[in-house]
């Protein structure tokens, strides 16, 4: 099971590719705010919905000094398909290892219909300038989730 992470703690590095196959890391962001998320899987409705409110909201966000990175399991032509059917904005990053999700604690055990299974916590980080955790938040709602973080970030 992975830990948590926790505001003031450092965030885990990252390079994964993104929907074209170009490396991204967390470093390329020093010097900006970052709100990495989680979600399980590209083109499930939960998921479009949640990556269509960032998208929706990626200009106010920029605005407010934020990029935003998504990260699933999925490989990367599956992000790209992702994309383009519904023209996100956000950029997508694939871990089908699954070890950057499970670093910031983003992947283990969940409620799933009343069953407990093992699988992607719908999770958001929210990354500092210097690269620490100014907020973590873990079981969070597809719906709804987007306006609540600019709601909390005073945007």
């Amino acid at each position: 099971m992975s830990e948590r992470l926790q505001p003031g703690d450092t965030a885990p590095a990252f390079t994964l590719p993104d929907a074209d196959g170009r490396e991204v890391s967390l470093s390329d962001h020093k010097g900006r705010k970052v709100i990495v998320y989680f979600y399980p899987a590209a083109l499930t409705p939960g998921c479009t919905k949640q990556a269509c409110d960032f998208t929706d909201n990626l200009e106010l966000l920029a605005g407010a000094g934020y990029d935003v990175i998504g990260i699933s399991p999925d490989k990367p032509e599956k992000l790209a398909r992702f994309r383009e059917k519904e023209s996100l904005g956000v950029t997508l990053l694939a871990d089908p290892d699954k070890q950057v999700l499970e670093s910031y604690g983003a992947y283990g055990e969940k409620k799933l219909y009343g069953k407990t299974v093992v699988g992607v916590i719908r999770s958001t980080v929210i990354v500092d300038e210097e690269g620490k955790v100014e907020r973590a938040l873990y079981n969070v709602k597809a719906t709804g989730h987007v306006a609540k973080i600019i709601k909390d970030l005073g945007i």
